[in-house]
């Protein structure tokens, strides 16, 4: 069984919920592009998330994220597309993506999130006394947010990236206007 896809999925989510993992075992499973647009920031910058926020703060970052995505969503080839957690927060980011693609949520509880962050120092935004503290605020502030998308995903710790991304595509798979299957 083959898969084309009719729109770019868009997969959105707190840091930690596992959307570029999940995003690239997708891509796999469809024989569809897998982008990041977070890995698209950083190249064209040439420096990596962490050294454009220390050098030019999180509003420069969050302008450029959204000029990608603009640029990652106009593309005649349709994609599985990575974002970064704070992606989904701009209206004007939800608007484009509603517009040119379908956005799924990668739900994650609180515990799952930590338990996959907690050892990462690239997560601009938890370096903090209590990053902990942060990434519970985060998520208490963005919840209501990544609930707006189109389809929602429960992660569940048990879960391998294939289970996931096999979770994905039937959700996706219940809707009639993302993909054409042979």
């Amino acid at each position: 069984m083959t898969h084309k896809l009719k729109k770019t999925i868009v997969l959105v989510g707190m840091m930690g919920a596992g959307k570029t993992a999940v995003g690239k075992a997708l891509a796999a499973k469809i024989g569809a592009p897998f982008l990041d647009s977070d890995a698209e920031i950083e190249q064209a910058a040439n420096m990596s998330i962490p050294e454009i926020f220390s050098r030019d703060g999180e509003a420069f970052f969050r302008a450029r994220e959204s000029e990608v995505l603009q640029r990652l969503l106009a593309d005649t080839q349709k994609s599985v597309l990575s974002t970064g957690g704070g992606a989904f927060l701009a209206n004007h980011n939800r608007d484009q993506i509603t517009a040119e693609g379908v956005s799924v949520f990668l739900q994650a509880d609180l515990e799952l999130l930590w338990n996959r962050v907690r050892h990462k120092n690239t997560r601009p935004l938890l370096q903090t006394s209590d990053p902990r503290a942060k990434l519970a605020e985060l998520f208490a502030d963005r919840a209501p947010v990544y609930a707006l998308a189109d389809v929602t995903v429960t992660a569940n710790a048990a879960y391998s990236i294939e289970k996931m991304a096999t979770k994905v595509l039937e959700a996706l798979k219940a809707r009639d206007d993302v993909l054409e299957t042979s």
